[in-house]
């Protein structure tokens, strides 16, 4: 019997029109590369219901709701948990097993070793069990693991060894997974010179460039300076440039969230609506321009420490305004492609064309609101990225309230949606519980909504971020709108919905994992129909990947050299290392009087 959602979308094409029992699941074609999505996609999904249920306990803690499940001393436990599952494991296995699947459909060849693939998930897994471990022990008092140093790990907080080495382990797998994804390009290459490089896998290698860039630093400070003082080695570092390390990786990890984000709205959201991608070119220049400009941003988050002379932080500030043009970009290209696909099922009028538009398919609804709910963090980021107004809500709740609307919804939201639509095709099973995943974008947007809206407010009250409880004897915020009550009360239902969110989704995911294969029955498949303005509109230097990495390592070497030498310079080693470059000091020393 057919389902509303086997009903297709998209432009018929030659291998649509086959007859369902004769079409193929991607897992027919690609068997190794859908193995490899699948294990990605069933460590990220974990990562995420357990992520999002230490989060409802986080919640209803600090908002003084209910406070029966943690003592507050744990609280920082939770928040790490919370954290590093969510923003680096939910995240990142997703992405590695979405761009597996994109390399291998858009190139039209499976892995190039099956237990190569295999070694870099095992790799990757076996790291994040190490560092999940490290973190959970610190609710077992007997066992000696800790790990209470939140997702933004530097100094001077330490955890166990166990957790930076898991760490080291995790990254160095994401490499390898990087290095598979290129091999597999290079091989492609070969055999088809002077072709167009195809457009996912052209996202999916200029975003691997990026991660090997941005990711030098957090593995300096993890094999350097943070393993080595966990396991007694060296006495001290330099918190400051364990901080300037880590934030040169920080930044630029928020769009290795969201890239994933990006690769589906640019390639697989237009087909969902309807219609075809507005524009080819466009998204190489988004890509390129993120590959080059995300990594000398990190002193952005920085503008409050000493040590760092201003014109740098500048500098910091501007990238982060030039990295607004691809996200514009974005906006006009996605929603240009869905408005081509809503007048193509009928829509007309300059905005009625948007009641055409599926909302009733879960994949769609689930990344056009994740799109919407972007538009809105973008303009907080704004706010975080200005130097002056920056220091309004510096270390308050405005800052977390961005990043569940950036990552928290972006992100997620939209990786949830992808998973409706890509993992009966990488399962051969048809999707169960499709009610549940129809609700479920909804809910997670609604929850998303209350509870980001009411931080952002919160933290205009000043409302402080980290901290179990943040009622003070003596000591009352101030609302500009509303009242803290209300918003902490928000903070409580909206995360509430979230929780709910996530267990919808899992459950959707559980009952189609479980479910019986239901070959030659699914109506869905990877074809992608092509851009209107297509790849031979691009310029050929776009596809250049080695003059794009020239380019982002020198604008990198610009913006960090002078200030890292500086810390270098003072004592790596040393706690106690001057506030500000003491080469700098020492020459206004030289220039004054007697």
């Amino acid at each position: 019997m057919a389902h509303a959602h086997d009903e297709r979308t998209g432009e018929p094409t030659e291998r649509s029109e086959l007859p369902t029992d004769e079409r193929l699941a991607f897992v027919d074609e690609y068997p190794s590369a859908a193995r490899i999505t699948r294990l990605c996609f069933g460590v990220s999904f974990g990562a995420l219901l357990v992520g999002a249920l230490l989060g409802i306990v986080q919640a209803l803690h600090r908002t003084n709701v209910f406070r029966g499940v943690i003592e507050s001393s744990d609280y920082y436990s939770v928040l790490t948990g919370h954290g590093v599952l969510l923003a680096l494991f939910f995240t990142i296995f997703f992405l590695s097993g979405a761009f597996t699947w994109g390399t291998t459909r858009s190139l039209g060849r499976d892995l190039p070793n099956p237990r190569f693939s295999m070694a870099w998930f095992g790799l990757q897994l076996g790291g994040a069990v190490a560092v999940a471990t490290a973190i959970f022990g610190g609710f077992v008092g007997e066992i000696p693991f800790e790990a209470d140093v939140l997702y933004t790990f530097y100094a001077p907080l330490q955890a166990h060894p166990l957790f930076y080495a898991g760490l080291a382990a995790w990254l160095v797998g994401t490499w390898l997974a990087g290095a598979d994804w290129i091999r597999s390009y290079l091989r492609w290459r070969s055999d088809n010179p002077g072709e167009r490089v195809p457009l996912q896998t052209f996202m999916v290698l200029t975003t691997m460039l990026m991660w090997y860039v941005s990711t030098v630093g957090v593995a300096v400070e993890v094999l350097v300076f943070l393993l080595p003082l966990s396991l007694g080695l060296i006495d001290a570092v330099d918190p400051l440039l364990t901080r300037t390390l880590f934030w040169y990786f920080g930044h630029p990890v928020v769009y290795f969230w969201l890239m994933p984000a990006y690769f589906a709205w640019y390639t697989i959201l237009p087909k969902l609506a309807g219609g075809r991608l507005f524009s080819d070119p466009l998204a190489r220049v988004v890509f390129v321009l993120f590959l080059i400009l995300s990594t000398p941003v990190g002193f952005h988050h920085q503008y409050a420490d000493p040590g760092i002379a201003e014109g740098f932080k500048f500098v910091a500030m501007t990238n982060t305004m030039f990295l607004l043009l691809p996200s514009f970009l974005t906006a006009f290209t996605v929603v240009a492609s869905m408005e081509y696909g809503a007048r193509r099922r009928g829509g007309n009028g300059y905005f009625g064309w948007m009641k055409a538009l599926p909302w009733a398919n879960p994949a769609f609804a689930g990344m056009a609101l994740a799109g919407l709910m972007f538009a809105a963090g973008g303009f907080s980021g704004i706010v975080n990225a200005g130097m002056n107004i920056n220091s309004l809500v510096h270390n308050t709740l405005w800052v977390p309230g961005h990043f569940h609307l950036t990552v928290g919804t972006a992100s997620a939201l939209t990786m949830m949606a992808v998973s409706y639509w890509l993992y009966p095709q990488v399962t051969g099973k048809r999707l169960q519980l499709y009610g549940l995943a129809q609700v479920q974008p909804y809910v997670w947007f609604i929850g998303m909504a209350l509870m980001s809206n009411a931080m952002h407010r919160a933290g205009l009250a000043g409302v402080p971020r980290r901290t179990a409880e943040p009622q003070y004897d003596q000591f009352t915020f101030e609302a500009a709108l509303g009242s803290i009550p209300e918003m902490r009360l928000q903070i409580a239902v909206g995360g509430t919905l979230l929780t709910l969110g996530a267990v919808l989704f899992a459950a959707v995911m559980l009952a189609t994992w479980f479910a019986d294969r239901g070959r030659g029955r699914l109506r869905v498949d990877s074809h992608l129909p092509e851009p209107v303005s297509g790849p031979e509109d691009a310029p050929r230097v776009l596809d250049n990947f080695k003059l794009w990495t020239a380019v982002a390592v020198v604008l990198v070497a610009i913006a960090y050299g002078f200030p890292v030498f500086s810390m270098v310079a003072d004592g790596p080693f040393d706690p106690a290392a001057p506030p500000v470059p003491v080469g700098v000091v020492d020459a206004a020393i030289g220039l004054l009087p007697g």
